[in-house]
């Protein structure tokens, strides 16, 4: 095995009081180009929409002191980090240090196709490791990503030569307002997570306010209550030296006790407001006046903000005891000063100020940069340039992680032909989800031509494993746990159904009811070639109305192009007797307006069959993408036939076509089947010329005929779309009758790709409790429902 240099080797015979010298330099140089790379932006580029460009000038000086100590000491380039998102200008200044960002782009912030406001893994390149536009998405990210390389390691599928990385968050205080950080770290106690870091930033100010004093205290015990080490670095070393002085104890107690609102308020006042705050309180004691009388205004400010967080001695030496301490997952809380270095730090109105020209003008004196000069490399520090050259050039995060950088590859893995069960019996009644149960307990069951899928094949659920039907690839295949776990029922002899034995081997990763962290992980899992070297083809089950409320880190892992398999189930009214809150309207039209995920909701188990295979392949091309099945518990009639797996993956195809120029046609998706196919029965004795179009996919219809009216944009010629090539057989101004167990609005599009008449069918409102022939005439779904639909469409036309 290749192993990384050990950090600590490298520093061996290093001057300790030297290092420490670079290390500042370079602060120095992060804090002068985020504040630059924001006022550029802001300032300096040609502003044409009069729009405020922003930057967090502030946020961005809070940690750079932490991403300086990170970066440039501690980091091995097989650690993954998530910077918090107001950290950006920040993390773009590291990688220009190291190389890894041209200068040319650090003047494109927040521009079209410059680097992004918030660290991006597909918009910026490969040195994110994680996207964190969302706050506290991306530090969850890093629990979750830890124990995918766990699952890696211990099921022996990545590159032998990967030494195992640390998960580091680099964290905004008030992140930790956000509530899937708290369902994380549950999470991540459950499956005994190691090497995380996370590293708070704990500059007491959110967007708003300033935060609650004592927070953090309440903040150590969660942590601590999830098995979390804890290391708070509140001062600095020049405070500890004061504290450490003749009665200097009434100074420590004097800021333990200082409101965080009052902290701020004299931070921005600065050493004359100190100086007048701390006489009144402790001027009577003659040990603190013998440690405040002989500095200066500006050297007592300097003091009395010398936080842990901004004191890069503090901070090293508190990373390398906790990196010889173990594995043990671990929260920094480090004191900051938000805007630190910068003219408006402390100001409670801070989070989006941005310095104007006359404060650049000043910070520019300060930071001892000559005009023309603001980008360039090491201008305005005090040690040669081949020095700090060499220094970073030493790195242990300088050096690469393998010759393919820090975005690794995985091979693809081979996915058969057509998934068994090839035929289902005829004339059998079955429903997509049980259906979807039967294909995975056979994917499972593994054989000479499966054994590479089911190898690689990994699933997950909210505590909705059975209800889902994945239990029977969970009797096969086994619960993931880090430590072997035997399952008691089987051991006692009590009659179960499943057999849940938890062991380092099993593929299923089970999860308390928290949806947010089902997207979370399939992000993970669906990063792990990328981010491990090894392709997991991730599969996560969870009830389709609960969909919305992991929606935020579904759009999340999305974003970072994450690959994985979603299918959501039980769907829509069809879930008759569960009521209001468990039957789903809207998740069709998210299907169709979600980048990155291919949404599809098939009737019938041989479509599932052909789209299950077709979201194994797809989910490993290089233009492919995460892919979604909304499925449902209703059985319907399954048929023999043979369809054109093409056309199922494009979105539809005619389950009976029409005849040219027919005026009308029935169109369904999903399990309305039985009554869109009795409705077009009854139809066909007044048209006999009428077509039954079956749609697997409204979003991969609407998808192509959007793709193809760009291209016809472009010039004449272009190909057809297949929605444009499946309604090209109707009549000018014919009538399509729509119907699925969803919001109307997923088909009702269909009217404007050759002016035809739609009369969509579907579910508009909340839905209620009764049994499926009650609810679908009720909503309007029910055989009698449609034929009125097709009567009105065929008078009006």
């Amino acid at each position: 095995m290749n192993a990384t240099p050990d950090p600590r080797a490298l520093r061996a015979d290093d001057d300790p009081a030297h290092r420490l010298r670079l290390l500042r330099a370079l602060e120095r140089k992060l804090l002068w180009l985020s504040a630059w790379t924001i006022h550029h932006a802001n300032h300096i580029r040609p502003n044409r929409d009069g729009l405020k460009v922003g930057g967090h000038q502030a946020s961005s000086a809070s940690v750079a002191a932490i991403m300086t100590a990170l970066y440039f000491d501690i980091l091995r380039p097989q650690d993954r980090v998530a910077v918090k998102p107001h950290a950006g200008p920040v993390f773009h200044a590291v990688n220009y240090l190291l190389g890894r960002q041209e200068r040319e782009k650090l003047s494109t912030l927040r521009a079209f196709g410059g680097i992004q406001p918030y660290p991006s893994r597909v918009k910026d390149g490969p040195e994110v490791d994680f996207s964190t536009g969302s706050v506290g998405l991306g530090v969850a990210m890093t629990s979750f990503a830890s124990l995918v390389q766990d699952y890696v390691r211990l099921h022996e599928l990545g590159r032998p030569e990967l030494p195992h990385g640390r998960h580091v968050a680099i964290v905004g205080d008030a992140e930790l307002d956000e509530g899937n950080i708290y369902e994380a770290l549950l999470e991540g106690w459950k499956h005994d997570v190691r090497d995380v870091w996370w590293v708070v930033d704990y500059n007491r100010q959110s967007l708003d306010s300033v935060v609650p004093d004592r927070l953090f205290g309440r903040i150590e015990g969660l942590f601590r209550d999830m098995g979390w080490n804890v290391v708070i670095l509140k001062y600095g070393r020049k405070l500890e030296a004061a504290f450490a002085r003749e009665e200097g104890e009434h100074l420590r107690r004097w800021i333990d006790d200082c409101p965080n609102s009052l902290y701020a308020a004299l931070t921005f006042q600065g050493g004359a407001a100190w100086r007048s705050a701390l006489l009144a309180e402790l001027g009577r004691v003659p040990g603190i006046r013998a440690i405040i009388d002989p500095l200066t205004d500006e050297e007592l400010g300097a003091l009395m903000t010398n936080l842990g967080g901004h004191d890069v001695e503090t901070l090293t030496e508190a990373f390398r005891a906790q990196e010889a301490a173990g594995d043990q997952p671990t929260c920094f809380i480090a004191y900051t000063v938000k805007g630190m270095g910068l003219p408006f730090a402390g100001h409670k109105d801070n989070h989006a100020g941005l310095m104007t020209k006359e404060q650049m003008q000043a910070f520019r004196e300060e930071m001892r940069i000559r005009p023309g000069h603001e980008w360039d490399l090491f201008e305005g520090l005090d040690i040669p340039e081949a020095e700090l050259r060499a220094f970073l050039a030493q790195l242990p995060f300088a050096q690469p992680l393998t010759a393919e950088g820090r975005s690794l590859a995985a091979p693809y893995v081979p996915v058969p032909d057509r998934l068994p069960p090839a035929r289902l019996p005829p004339n059998r009644t079955l429903s997509t989800q049980a259906a979807f149960g039967e294909l995975m307990a056979e994917i499972g069951r593994g054989g000479k031509e499966m054994a590479p899928l089911a190898e690689r094949v990994v699933t997950t659920s909210p505590d909705v494993t059975v209800s889902t039907n994945l239990g029977p690839w969970v009797n096969r295949r086994g619960i993931f746990d880090r430590h072997l776990k035997n399952d008691v029922f089987r051991d006692a002899k009590v009659a179960s159904a499943q057999r849940w034995g938890m062991s380092p081997k099993g593929q299923h990763i089970e999860l308390g009811i928290a949806e947010q962290n089902l997207f979370l992980v399939l992000g993970a899992l669906g990063l792990a070639d990328r981010m491990h070297g090894a392709r997991l083809l991730p599969v996560g089950t969870v009830y389709d109305p609960f969909v919305n409320r992991g929606l935020d880190a579904l759009i999340y892992a999305c974003y970072q192009d994450a690959r994985f398999l979603l299918v959501s189930t039980p769907s829509g009214l069809s879930l008759a007797p569960e009521g209001g809150q468990h039957q789903s309207v809207n998740t069709p039209l998210i299907g169709m307006a979600q980048d990155r995920l291919v949404a599809y909701e098939p009737s019938h188990a041989d479509e599932l069959a052909i789209l299950l295979r077709h979201a194994f392949h797809h989910m490993q091309q290089p233009d492919g993408s995460a892919v979604w099945l909304r499925l449902s518990t209703r059985g319907v009639p399954q048929p023999e036939r043979s369809l054109d797996a093409a056309a199922v993956i494009e979105g539809g195809y005619w389950a009976v076509p029409p005849e040219p120029g027919a005026r009308i046609a029935i169109a369904y998706q999903g399990p309305v089947a039985p009554e869109a196919w009795a409705a077009f029965e009854a139809l066909r004795e007044e048209e006999p010329g009428a077509g039954l179009l079956a749609i697997t996919s409204p979003d991969r219809l609407h998808d192509g005929w959007l793709k193809a009216r760009r291209a016809a944009r472009q010039g004449p010629g272009g190909a057809l779309s297949p929605v444009e090539r499946l309604l090209a057989p109707l009549a000018p101004g014919a009538a399509i009758v729509s119907v699925l167990d969803g919001h109307p609005a997923a088909h009702s599009w269909l009217g404007a790709v050759r002016g035809h008449r739609v009369v969509p069918l579907g579910v508009d409102r909340f839905g209620q409790s009764g049994d499926i022939p009650d609810l679908f005439r009720e909503y309007g779904l029910d055989t009698d429902a449609i034929l009125d639909a097709c009567a009105q469409a065929l008078l009006e036309g």
